[in-house]
């Protein structure tokens, strides 16, 4: 099934999308709706468990109103990782920009990325695997995640230079922090025992400072 089988009359039923005449303004925001309900239940119940029907449910849509904004559900996967990666992006290159020592940055990158993945398109972004991505796809979103690992990798070198951080190899440096960092978007859960804001702080703190006593 696809977008031309599907048009815009079929907003009419829809009590949450009344049929107007849309701007692209208003059809990217009913399209970020989409992406925004699904994420949550890709977070909820993986991938595979969660139906275009489910996704329409949590909207309070009709199944066939989906068809005007996306494709099929793997669209959808798609759309919500690549939200999750471009937020991750942005603010670590907002974090870079507002410069200080290479430290300071670090901070702030990790800061960003582990705020992000407890945020639904962060923690999608995580939580799903790759292998349900077409092969194309997953080579572009390797990508972008490789665009992360090095910013961290290059954070690490200059810090070692400027005498912040400790003599390490700077690859394998980027990999404990990138991955111990995604890992809470595994195990965090909304309205839990921490806030993002304390998860955070207690997962910089250990990765910046260590465990041994000094």
């Amino acid at each position: 099934m696809n977008l031309s089988s599907h048009s815009a009359d079929a907003l009419d039923e829809e009590p949450l999308w009344p049929a107007t005449q849309h701007s692209a303004q208003q059809r990217e925001a009913k399209r970020q709706a989409v992406l925004s309900a699904a994420a949550q239940l890709f977070n909820e119940r993986g991938f595979h468990a969660t139906s275009l029907d489910d996704i329409a449910a949590r909207l309070g849509v009709s199944k066939p109103t989906l068809y005007y904004y996306v494709k099929n559900k793997e669209e959808i996967l798609l759309g919500c990782v690549r939200q999750g990666l471009q937020l991750m992006l942005d603010g670590i290159e907002t974090s870079r920009s507002a410069g200080g020592s290479a430290l300071d940055q670090l901070t702030a990158c990790m800061q960003v990325y582990a705020r992000i993945v407890t945020q639904d398109f962060g923690m999608c972004l995580i939580r799903v695997g790759e292998e349900q991505i077409s092969a194309p796809n997953r080579i572009e979103l390797r990508r972008i995640k490789a665009e992360i690992d090095h910013e961290f990798r290059r954070l690490v070198v200059q810090g070692v230079e400027e005498g912040s951080l400790a003599p390490c190899d700077a690859k394998m440096t980027a990999f404990v922090i990138g991955g111990a960092l995604s890992w809470i978007g595994r195990w965090y859960q909304p309205g839990g025992e921490y806030s993002p804001e304390e998860v955070a702080e207690h997962c910089l703190r250990t990765l910046l400072a260590g465990v041994l006593r000094r």
